[in-house]
């Protein structure tokens, strides 16, 4: 990853704290060392990601690799989210993740799954809460509780660090149907 020098010390940080947050063997005690070290870094409002990181894409929101942990126990991606950009209600593939608002202001509604018939892949959710999160807020899904809507709150993009337990290459998306939610499959890749 090539950063000036000044951000590159805090891109490097970030990657120690990190990888110093997964000595813990549990998911919640994860979740937790990850959530403090992102609200702590991002805080600040300080700035330390390269402009590449963070320019927004037409269509959607774009999703860019900051850090691939070697021993594969994690991922940081970068997420940048345009006016009115937003994700379809989706589920975490069954890996946890900590979420934390970068730049501008996010709207997450959560939803916990009840019930649903396997034979037509349709399942019903109720939406639990929705919450604004601002500048170095943030938020843990761990299964099964990892169903949410993820959306821009404002005109102006707005910027999240996610850390995933492990690399998320997929997840599955619901479409509102007669009698709930159907279940779709949806590939996941990097933006330019």
């Amino acid at each position: 990853m090539s950063v000036t020098p000044q951000h590159s010390a805090r891109v490097d940080e970030l990657v120690r704290r990190l990888d110093a947050a997964m000595d813990d063997r549990d998911d919640e005690s994860r979740c937790r060392n990850v959530k403090r070290v992102l609200t702590e870094m991002l805080s600040t409002g300080q700035p330390f990601l390269e402009a590449r990181y963070l320019a927004p894409t037409p269509d959607c929101y774009a999703r860019r690799l900051l850090h691939r942990d070697p021993a594969g126990r994690y991922t940081a991606v970068v997420m940048v989210w345009d006016h009115r950009q937003g994700t379809p209600l989706h589920d975490h593939a069954g890996m946890w993740c900590v979420e934390c608002v970068y730049q501008g202001k996010i709207r997450v509604t959560s939803y916990s799954v009840h019930g649903g018939d396997p034979e037509t892949g349709v399942v019903q959710f109720e939406k639990e809460k929705a919450v604004h999160a601002g500048v170095g807020e943030a938020g843990a899904l761990i299964p099964p509780f990892e169903y949410h809507v993820l959306e821009n709150a404002l005109d102006t993009p707005a910027v999240t660090i996610h850390v995933y337990g492990g690399e998320m290459t997929y997840c599955h998306t619901f479409t509102p149907v007669d009698g709930g939610w159907k279940r779709g499959y949806r590939e996941l890749s990097y933006s330019a």
